[in-house]
């Protein structure tokens, strides 16, 4: 819902453009309202609700008009209150603020024209209206089906984690313990798998918050740059303990063959240089 309406908000002007403009190249919504309003629920997939309030009173005097059905009891209510969410403009037209309709529960924008003593309210469901102009993009079936991977996935995942967890203990025990061998190794190997376990975790955990919970249906979201991001930065860390465990057994095994830590390290420094450019680029871009 909130990305939702950052996205409204960030396009406000050629939202309420669009719908201005298509409501008035309309013409007089008087002459379909004994049509019950039917080319204008082919024109507006977006549009859920149309209803009819006299100008002088704000009584409403038809019934609720959706696209499938038509519901008499709103009939005779004020809506006086509606007046507060509309500013008429050299048109006579009019475009609300998003809000939660109590006919629909949804989230919509209320387009009102006024036609002669009546003013006709037509009620857009926010989420459709966005997929319409393309500003999000969302595929019901698709997601369903994409959600469900991404949790399957996500929770094996952290199955795996958890083993690689548990084997890191195991290790640890199974050196200091059993075969009573204290050295650098024995304690870094159990350090690695902990940081392996953590980065498959971590990105379990990111897939499922941006992907299940939290699905970005914006174009222009950068949600998917976070996924790959926490991930690089964690390796990163784990590469890192895994160099300096080399050099510390290059260290006190055979000080001549420092240059290849030497390599190690410049390969991880390139790493992350390359990372720190793929995080300038991508807020750049966004």
């Amino acid at each position: 819902m909130q990305e939702f309406m950052t996205t409204y908000k960030n396009n406000i002007p050629e939202i309420e453009n669009f719908l201005v403009e298509t409501v008035f190249n309309l013409g007089s919504l008087k002459n379909r309202e004994s049509q019950n309003f039917d080319k204008l629920f082919k024109v507006f997939p977006s549009l859920e609700l149309v209803y009819i309030c006299n100008e002088e009173d704000m009584i409403q005097i038809s019934d609720n008009v959706y696209r499938d059905k038509m519901v008499s009891s709103p009939k005779g209510r004020d809506r006086g209150y509606l007046l507060e969410k509309v500013n008429f403009n050299s048109s006579n037209i009019s475009v609300s603020k998003p809000y939660i309709s109590s006919a629909t529960g949804e989230t919509c924008i209320t387009i009102a024209k006024k036609e002669n003593d009546k003013v006709f309210f037509l009620d857009f469901n926010q989420t459709k209206l966005l997929q319409r102009l393309g500003l999000i993009e969302i595929h019901k079936e698709f997601n369903t089906i994409s959600k469900s991977f991404y949790f399957i996935t996500a929770n094996v995942m952290m199955l795996l984690a958890v083993f690689t967890i548990g084997y890191s203990f195991v290790d640890f025990i199974n050196s200091i313990f059993i075969k009573n061998q204290l050295s650098i190794e024995s304690i870094f190997k159990p350090v690695i798998a902990l940081t392996l376990g953590l980065a498959i975790f971590d990105l379990a955990k990111t897939v499922i918050e941006q992907e299940v919970v939290f699905k970005s249906y914006s174009k222009n979201s950068t949600s998917e740059y976070k996924v790959l991001t926490k991930f690089f930065i964690t390796i990163i860390i784990a590469l890192l303990i895994e160099s300096l465990m080399v050099v510390f057994k290059i260290a006190i095994a055979d000080y001549s063959q420092m240059i290849h830590a030497f390599y190690l390290m410049a390969g991880i420094s390139s790493l992350v240089l390359s990372l720190s450019l793929f995080v300038y680029m991508s807020k750049k871009k966004a």
